[in-house]
């Protein structure tokens, strides 16, 4: 019996990964170049990013590596010509760039860890949109997917500026599914549950907060990077050719209750 990843190709396809170089980002790509695609990995920390990809040299696809700081214009544009040069055209964009910053109670919020929220999980999807978008258009489509969050959803505590960061970038799946579908540019959003990654340690690490979730979670444990990279995997593909303007909740049943 064939694995999904097998039974989807992504061959000839190029992908852009922002935060792609541990967690969730890291799995989405590892499962895109399984896949076939050539993948381009971007996030701050340079060695990080070359860990992961000698961790996947000898897949199908190709993966480079790209130090970029998801807050800085100029560095996302020599991000997007730099995947150009390596594989050519970007075809899927995966909107993974991510920070939490001033947890705590919302008097306490500053102006600066609410705009530097904004600024990496909102406002850097719209400059790599504007910077890619337009080239699909012009090659007769492409899928751009936003990892947001369920706490886009549902609020989580004492986290103003996540959880309205991440509705915000949900909201803005939908509008531009809306705006880019009649140039076949798909846009959906994935939003995970708690999955055990570095990012969110804060929440798997603390004891409370873990006896909570496994008394109320109807899958009650933390999820797996790997476990998200397959509703990825699907999103990326032509498989997905009718699908936009989605919202995928993968949680381990987080919400349903």
């Amino acid at each position: 019996m064939l694995s999904m990843s097998t039974a989807i190709s992504l061959a000839g396809k190029t992908a852009l990964i922002t935060g792609g170089g541990r967690g969730i980002g890291k799995a989405i790509a590892r499962r895109y170049a399984e896949a076939g695609a050539n993948v381009v990995i971007a996030s701050r920390k340079a060695e990080v990013l070359q860990a992961a990809a000698e961790e996947m040299a000898g897949l199908p696809g190709r993966v480079h590596w790209v130090a970029c700081h998801a807050g800085r214009l100029e560095q996302l544009e020599k991000l997007v010509a730099e995947t150009e040069a390596t594989f050519g055209p970007i075809d899927v964009l995966v909107n993974n760039a991510g920070t939490n910053v001033g947890q705590g109670p919302s008097l306490q919020l500053t102006d600066e860890a609410l705009l530097k929220t904004f600024e990496i999980n909102l406002l850097a999807a719209h400059r790599l949109c504007r910077l890619t978008v337009p080239k699909m258009i012009e090659r007769g489509g492409g899928s751009v997917i936003n990892v947001a969050s369920i706490a886009g959803i549902n609020p989580q505590r004492e986290s103003l500026a996540y959880s309205t960061s991440k509705a915000a970038l949900i909201m803005a799946t939908r509008l531009w599914a809306v705006e880019w579908g009649k140039h076949a540019v798909r846009v959906n959003a994935i939003c995970p549950g708690l999955v055990e990654t570095d990012f969110s340690q804060f929440f798997w690490k603390n004891e409370a907060f873990m006896e909570h979730l496994r008394a109320t979670q109807p899958i009650a444990r933390v999820g797996r990077p790997d476990e998200i990279s397959w509703i990825a995997l699907y999103l990326a593909s032509d498989e997905a050719s009718w699908t936009t303007g989605q919202c995928f909740v993968i949680d381990g049943g987080a919400t349903a209750p």
